[in-house]
């Protein structure tokens, strides 16, 4: 810290300092999830047949902004060509009323005896004009995204659905679910009807 901290105010920097990093490095090397998932009956949800091992995709690091930026590409996929007409704009027979009269030399709708004659025309500028910069059905509507990107995110979304604060954040009621991720037992497979599978979805 040099001489600028020394004394009783230098060495309590340094501790509060020597807190923070202490703190710092247990949660980096904190885990976001259990080592191990319990599995419960599926005739009885109180009783834990076993439990076993978190599987690795379940513990993959979070990251926010890779689903994201792949949610954002992915979805653009599924668009459509949209664009003006080429024409739209210019369907009209105007020409410039030239100068001399005090107004724009830009070119005016023809005629006489409506609100439309005399309006300008052509011009982004003008009301049913040409637009600027048209927009072209060439356009780059889709992105190409990365195989091993979208399976990362895949991977961290399924993480982050282990997670019961992010889970309860999102907005799902999942306070009466024993723990997360739910494993139940392979009887589950055994159900054939939709009564008893209701029932066991109530448990």
């Amino acid at each position: 810290f040099g001489s600028s901290h020394s004394g009783p105010v230098g060495q309590f920097k340094a501790f509060q300092l020597s807190r923070v990093l202490v703190v710092c490095t247990c949660l980096s090397k904190m885990a976001t999830a259990r080592p191990v998932v319990s599995v419960y009956q599926f005739d009885n949800a109180t009783e834990k047949a076993e439990t076993v091992p978190m599987p690795h995709v379940l513990m993959s690091p979070l990251r926010p902004d890779l689903v994201r930026y792949i949610h954002t590409n992915v979805s653009k996929n599924k668009r459509q060509a949209i664009s003006v007409g080429a024409k739209v704009g210019y369907e009209t027979a105007a020409s410039s009323w030239g100068t001399g009269r005090a107004v724009a030399r830009v070119p005016r709708a023809p005629g006489g005896g409506t609100h439309r004659a005399g309006q300008g025309t052509f011009g982004n500028m003008c009301r049913g004009g040409g637009m600027f910069n048209p927009t072209k059905t060439w356009r780059r509507w889709h992105r190409r995204v990365n195989v091993t990107q979208k399976r990362h995110a895949v991977a961290t979304a399924l993480a982050a659905s282990s997670l019961p604060a992010l889970v309860m954040a999102r907005g799902h009621r999942v306070g009466e679910v024993a723990e997360l991720p739910l494993v139940v037992s392979d009887g589950l497979e055994s159900i054939q009807k939709t009564k008893q599978a209701v029932e066991t979805l109530k448990k």
